[in-house]
């Protein structure tokens, strides 16, 4: 079996259900140990932990709301407690919610940035410290198509996607003398099932008749794009976004 992130020990925010899940389920069978991270819904985030050590792997369920920087340090101690430390921190924790601008309020706009943005920026700020004594390690970040086509009623989702890009590119070089690469992965449409909140049906500027490719992405398909970043292959990747979105939006 592969074992390419053995004795490796990796976060994975947002891991309860769909790409996090995918994620955290992927870097296991791989030799890490992983955390898996969730806000609210404690069963989601046992089932995993249990998919991974009833697989052999190592696992640590971790309740935490990452826009909380109390509890993404206790996360963070936790995870260090557990299995000595962090080589790889998956931000994945995200809002999506579709709102008209003129009937958004600040507290809304606030709420979003708080996971997507700040949420990186508290959790990178944590965990770094125990990544640099281990001779670096992978900071990679869940962007969006939308940031870059510009879809209605989400302008709070773009924009804080489009902040993570830019803090992303900013850590790659001041964290480049420790040896730890920041990256964004970029989804366009894939098939999970989407919450109520973020709307339901995907926007229509978004719809999967309008990628070259003909499909949706599968959610393997996103986190084997975590999973080269992450891993040795990538080590000579930094400050870049990679698109995963079959032909529907071109660098």
């Amino acid at each position: 079996m592969d074992q390419t992130f053995a004795g490796k020990v990796a976060l994975v925010t947002g891991a309860g259900k769909n790409i996090g899940r995918t994620i955290a389920l992927d870097l296991a069978q791989r030799g890490a140990s992983v955390v898996v991270n969730g806000r609210s819904d404690r069963a989601a985030v046992d089932a995993v932990v249990g998919e991974i050590n009833a697989a052999g792997g190592q696992a640590l369920g971790c309740m935490a709301d990452v826009s909380d920087e109390a509890s993404v340090q206790r996360m963070v101690a936790d995870a260090v407690a557990a299995f000595g430390g962090l080589d790889v921190v998956v931000s994945n924790a995200g809002l999506r919610r579709q709102t008209k601008f003129l009937e958004m309020g600040l507290a809304e706009w606030r709420e979003i940035l708080s996971v997507a943005l700040d949420g990186a920026f508290i959790l990178a700020r944590a965990a770094v410290p125990h990544m640099i004594p281990r001779g670096g390690g992978a900071i990679v970040s869940l962007s969006g198509i939308s940031t870059h086509i510009g879809t209605p009623n989400r302008c709070h989702v773009s924009a804080s996607k489009a902040g993570l890009e830019g803090l992303m590119r900013a850590l790659a070089i001041e964290l480049a003398p420790h040896a730890i690469t920041c990256n964004c992965v970029s989804p366009g449409m894939v098939d999970t099932v989407r919450g109520a909140s973020a709307g339901g049906a995907a926007p229509r500027s978004l719809g999967e008749a309008g990628i070259p490719l003909g499909r949706k992405a599968a959610v393997e398909e996103i986190s084997a794009a975590v999973r080269y970043l992450a891993g040795p292959d990538g080590r000579y990747v930094t400050g870049q976004t990679l698109h995963v979105n079959g032909g529907l939006f071109l660098t």
